[in-house]
């Protein structure tokens, strides 16, 4: 994902009612690799997932 945005995204603590912030720490546990990277003009964060984190329709995701 990409945006125009200078700021470094970080891991937060979310409380139970916040409508936002929860982006990374999913990607956190579902992806093997990620990262983030600065551009001239913003940031992208990636990510690299395994197979082995997809489930199928008969078997409960991996987190």
């Amino acid at each position: 994902m990409s945006d125009a945005g200078s700021t470094t995204p970080h891991l937060r603590r979310t409380r139970t009612f916040d409508e936002d912030g929860r982006g990374l720490l999913l990607l956190a546990q579902l992806a093997e690799r990620w990262g983030m990277r600065h551009a001239r003009q913003g940031k992208t964060v990636w990510a690299e997932l395994g197979e082995e984190k997809h489930a199928g329709p008969w078997e409960p995701a991996v987190l």
